[in-house]
């Protein structure tokens, strides 16, 4: 049996995939018989490169693909290409047909992946916007708690200078008196 799935690669913590077509029997890094694509979950959204014609291929022959890349499979429209090719098959329906859905549903399937980008990059903006306004504000009581101690520096050694004259004033007076 034949099977498409994920041989892992990359270092500890940053997994990277391959998606390969191989015996079921093989070790899930060993041999394969045919590299169709990769697939990276590290970005958002997680990045996936696959050779589509050869994915299909295989999927037309009788390999079955595991839960992940099925997933994979059918977020590139691998798998309703399929369902679409055995309709055409059977004669539900003709090939143009078929041709004009999957187009129609690729089409949709990009404007979601911009739209999801775009709120990923307005998301991340408004995020450094309010983490900078934070930060602005935080520096703002900085400066308002330096310039209060700096104010209460001040203020103290003019009181001491106000009492220092009246100690004075009372001390020449002592020493006549201890004469």
């Amino acid at each position: 049996m034949v099977k498409i799935r994920l041989a892992r690669r990359g270092r500890k913590k940053l997994s990277l995939f391959d998606i390969v077509v191989a015996d079921a029997r093989a070790p899930r890094d060993g041999k394969f018989i045919e590299k169709i694509g990769s697939y990276n979950p590290g970005t958002n959204p997680a990045t996936v490169v696959l050779n589509e014609e050869r994915a299909f291929y295989w999927i037309m022959n009788g390999a079955q693909p595991t839960d992940t890349a099925r997933s994979l499979l059918s977020q590139k429209g691998v798998m309703y290409r399929k369902h679409l090719q055995v309709g055409v098959k059977k004669g539900a329906i003709t090939q143009e047909t078929a041709d004009k859905k999957l187009e129609e549903w690729l089409k949709r399937k990009q404007e979601q992946l911009i739209k999801k980008i775009e709120e990923l990059s307005k998301k991340s903006e408004t995020s450094k916007k309010s983490r900078l306004e934070a930060e602005v504000l935080t520096n703002k009581k900085r400066e308002e708690a330096i310039k209060a101690k700096k104010a209460a520096a001040t203020q103290e050694p003019l009181a001491e200078t106000n009492q220092a004259p009246s100690e004075n004033a009372e001390t020449p007076a002592e020493h006549p008196q201890a004469e």
